[in-house]
């Protein structure tokens, strides 16, 4: 049995137009929400073995503020340049590739993919993953190469519209 924590980055910020999509900062309400989230992961006790994140501002950011919640290092996240505009089945693809010592990894990436990773592996069906927002899943394999369509079955669901109104 396997777990995945499949996590959005924070809420970003549009008011610099001169820096490129992949240079966007977190805005206020994303600097809010990824220490709140970190705080609800870390009292559900996650810890995952492997800590992999899009190299883009924000999905790196909120991995460094959430890991450090966990009473982890930022330098326990691995960059890794394919989750940063990655489809569902190139999220797949890095997935079967991890070390099988490994029972549970947390990825943060971007929509469209984390959404249909989601809807691809669990068994509850979400319209959208929302910024900062966490689908937990425990995967029905021994090994991370099996992972495959419908394996998965949520744990839980978080995101910050749970914790402000």
């Amino acid at each position: 049995m396997k777990k995945l924590y499949i996590c959005r980055h924070g809420k970003s910020s549009w008011k610099f137009n001169d820096l490129s999509d992949f240079e966007r900062p977190l805005n206020k309400r994303g600097e809010r929400d990824a220490p709140k989230i970190g705080e609800v992961l870390n009292g559900k006790k996650v810890s995952p073995d492997i800590i992999l994140s899009s190299p883009a501002k924000r999905a790196f950011t909120t991995a460094k503020t959430i890991v450090k919640k966990l009473g982890r290092s930022a330098d326990e996240i691995e960059r890794k340049e394919e989750l940063y505009g990655a489809s569902a089945g190139e999220i797949m693809s890095i997935i079967q590739e991890l070390p099988e010592d490994a029972d549970s990894v947390m990825i943060f990436g971007h929509n469209p993919g984390l959404t249909t990773l989601n809807n691809v592996l669990s068994d509850k069906r979400i319209d959208n993953l929302p910024t900062c927002g966490v689908a937990a899943l425990k995967l029905n394999i021994d090994k991370w190469k099996e992972i495959d369509f419908g394996c998965g079955k949520e744990m839980f669901f978080e995101y910050p519209k749970k914790y402000f109104k």
